[in-house]
């Protein structure tokens, strides 16, 4: 067991944080997946996490992305070989409702008041001292813009366990790139300036465009979801040195309506190495 050191605060110009928790860090052995050696890591990641974590009767949050994908046609699997059963899915993204149609496995639609038993999920990247996890980053189509970054973390922080699923090299101390703000439309340019301020010199905020090329108003057509939101890419142009920083600087904006930064307390990221998978387990100490 190894007590992960706290990482030195952001600084801001004028807001000051301090981290309320503290974390404990478990490191589990690598596993050999028993799939071929010319697998892909992501498969081979999806398998161990479906295997290890997915049980008879549960309540799955079906997570969207290239290692989701493969979960959930491995989950489908196993229920139609019998392996498992009475299983239920819950998709964070038209894509996985799709993917998870296609593999047979019955779905229901997130409501607030639904007990999930856990969720897997891709991740962009994730913070190796606190698993502090970005989604979001990747410009999506219209129809799966809609709001998706609400939809996924309400999936993922309503589960009792969550996973992420990620490649070695998306694992780091210190990320780098973007995070996507989801704003208020209305008075969408006063609140990126804000940010914009918060961050002077360490980050550029950008709106995201529908179509063409992206820009810093988000050119001609800009995305606009069904709830009236736009979503800004906080770009950053340095290492990050705290994510929990960001989150909850972010989270002190009138207008802010949420962000691609998900902090959960019972989490674990599975890591797809070329050759190996290995997880790590993160829960709050009181």
């Amino acid at each position: 067991m190894v007590v992960a050191a706290q990482s030195t605060p952001f600084s801001l110009s004028s807001v000051p944080f301090t981290r309320r928790r503290s974390f404990r860090q478990f490191s589990v052995p690598r596993i050999s997946a028993s799939l071929s050696p010319e697998c892909s890591p992501l498969l081979r990641a999806a398998h161990h996490t479906v295997d290890t974590y997915v049980k008879s009767g549960m309540v799955i949050g079906l997570g969207s992305g290239e290692a989701s994908d493969l979960a959930i046609r491995y989950l489908g699997q196993q229920l139609r070989s019998g392996s498992l059963q009475d299983v239920v899915g819950v998709p964070m993204s038209a894509r996985s409702a799709s993917e998870a149609a296609k593999s047979g496995i019955p779905l229901k639609y997130f409501r607030d008041d639904f007990q999930i038993d856990f969720a897997f999920h891709d991740a962009d990247a994730v913070e190796e001292s606190t698993l502090i996890a970005a989604i979001g980053r990747r410009r999506r189509s219209p129809q799966e813009e809609d709001d998706y970054i609400l939809r996924q973390k309400s999936i993922v922080k309503a589960a009792d366990e969550a996973i992420f699923m990620i490649k070695e090299e998306q694992y780091k101390t210190k990320l780098e790139g973007s995070i996507p703000v989801l704003v208020q439309s209305l008075n969408w340019l006063a609140i990126a300036e804000e940010i914009d301020d918060l961050y002077l010199g360490d980050a550029e905020v950008w709106r995201r465009a529908s179509v063409g090329d992206a820009g810093p108003l988000g050119g001609d057509f800009p995305i606009v979801t069904s709830d009236g939101h736009n979503i800004l890419d906080l770009i950053f142009t340095t290492p990050i040195p705290s994510l929990a920083d960001v989150a909850k600087s972010l989270d002190t904006i009138v207008g802010v309506v949420d962000h691609g930064l998900v902090i959960k307390t019972r989490c674990t990221v599975v890591i797809a190495g070329e050759t190996e998978v290995r997880s790590v387990t993160l829960q709050t100490s009181h």
